[in-house]
């Protein structure tokens, strides 16, 4: 089966003046449908820019990704946005929900910009919020929903159109401890009962550690790939 991911000696140059800065050197990797990636790495060690590429929000200096066989080298910006909507979750460290609408109407966002009619929006989107526990508030505000719980919805939102793979950038660098595994929680459900393919950003070993494989990056270079062969396992359930 082909892999969901195909990355082959990209590089990632960013000129700031006179200067270069080599974000990425060179890196292939390749992922496959159903894994659960923790990406770690110091500040500056390239991670980001990795996951930018591999969410169609930047493009590499050289080199070549694939997305199921899609080749976003010659896609129009338009195009490129087509495929971040439909194959495409993102999960932020901040949440990135508009204030002023109500859970079940951040939710619906990505199926509004797909053209999904308002009855089919609604019952996405709820089955979603039922899906990362918040069923029953699904009409209140950001600003009435714990930091968590905000982050589900945030998780709710990205699940909304299927996409291919979730992309998590320090999805719980704004939690605490308890509520951080409850998100991570939620995550390893997603990937185990739905098959769900997920790369996450997180500085944290704890983190990772519930991961099924390390990608370890510094200064641009992919210096660690390991399956971890006994990843740490929540207990099951909607919380």
């Amino acid at each position: 089966m082909e892999p969901l991911i195909q990355v082959q000696d990209l590089v990632k140059v960013y000129s700031l003046g006179e200067v270069e800065v080599h974000a990425l050197r060179s890196i292939s990797v390749s992922v496959d449908r159903g894994e659960f990636v923790a990406i770690m790495g110091a500040s500056g060690s390239g991670k980001s820019t990795f996951m930018n590429i591999l969410g169609f929000l930047d493009r590499p200096t050289s080199g070549q990704y694939l997305l199921e066989g899609i080749n976003g080298e010659n896609l129009s910006r338009d195009e490129s946005a087509e495929i971040r909507n439909r194959k495409i979750g993102f999960i932020f460290q901040g949440f990135n929900l508009l204030s002023r609408t109500s859970a079940i109407e951040n939710v619906e966002l990505p199926l509004i910009y797909a053209g999904t009619p308002p009855p089919q929006r609604k019952e996405r989107a709820q089955k979603a919020l039922f899906e990362v526990g918040l069923k029953g508030r699904e009409h209140h505000h950001p600003s009435q929903l714990s930091g968590g719980e905000q982050q589900r919805v945030a998780i709710a939102r990205a699940l909304v159109n299927e996409p291919s793979i979730l992309l998590a950038d320090e999805p719980t660098g704004n939690l605490d401890s308890k509520t951080s595994e409850e998100i991570i929680g939620i995550f390893q459900r997603l990937n185990q009962d739905l098959g769900i393919t997920i790369m996450m950003i997180t500085h944290e070993p704890d983190i990772a550690s519930f991961a099924k494989r390390d990608i370890l990056f510094r200064d641009g270079n992919i210096v660690g790939d390991r399956v971890n062969v006994s990843p740490v396992t929540l207990a099951r359930g909607r919380e």
